[in-house]
């Protein structure tokens, strides 16, 4: 009797996992399975398009100030407690003394100032592309590639089909 219930317990748990298990495998980790058996989206990192044209913003630099720090160095000492503990019972007997240690203390200390060369705006390569993902009514939508995106895109005659995958959007 006792063992017939754990066996049925044991069934019923193994058909609920089974039957969740199915509910939960409805698609892939990453997102791209859709609830149709075969279909795949699209994925959303590349962009597909006909090549309108190609821009190259260079890095732009200011001089500019800033604190200039040194490291300053002191010595120093502190006292530095010890004790010693011996005997048992009722002829316990601790022994106190004191030695000094010496150190080094280290601390960044502000002296004058220093020049440096602060970037305003990162180089960036963009690319410019018509028919953006097969929508006829999207034009002249620019997008920030690498620079091999880039250099392939300038070789490239104009309206020519290119698959990539930016790295930002705008320029």
């Amino acid at each position: 009797m006792f063992m017939t219930r754990r066996l049925l317990a044991a069934g019923v748990a193994a058909v609920l996992m089974a039957g969740l298990g199915a509910c939960a495998s409805g698609g892939t980790d990453d997102g791209t399975q859709d609830g149709v058996a075969g279909y795949t989206r699209p994925s959303p990192e590349t962009v597909s398009g006909l090549r309108d044209a190609v821009r190259h913003l260079s890095r732009k630099t200011v001089t500019d100030t800033r604190a200039h720090l040194v490291r300053k160095c002191t010595s120093a000492t502190k006292q530095v407690r010890h004790t010693s503990r011996s005997g048992s019972g009722t002829r316990k007997t601790t022994r106190v003394w004191y030695t000094t240690e010496h150190y080094r203390s280290c601390r960044k200390v502000r002296q004058g100032t220093e020049m440096y060369r602060r970037v305003v705006r990162p180089e960036r390569w963009c690319v410019s592309v018509d028919d953006v993902n097969g929508v006829k009514a999207e034009d002249d939508v620019w997008y920030q590639v690498t620079r091999e995106i880039y250099d392939r895109a300038q070789a490239a005659d104009r309206h020519t089909r290119m698959v990539f995958a930016p790295t930002g959007s705008g320029c």
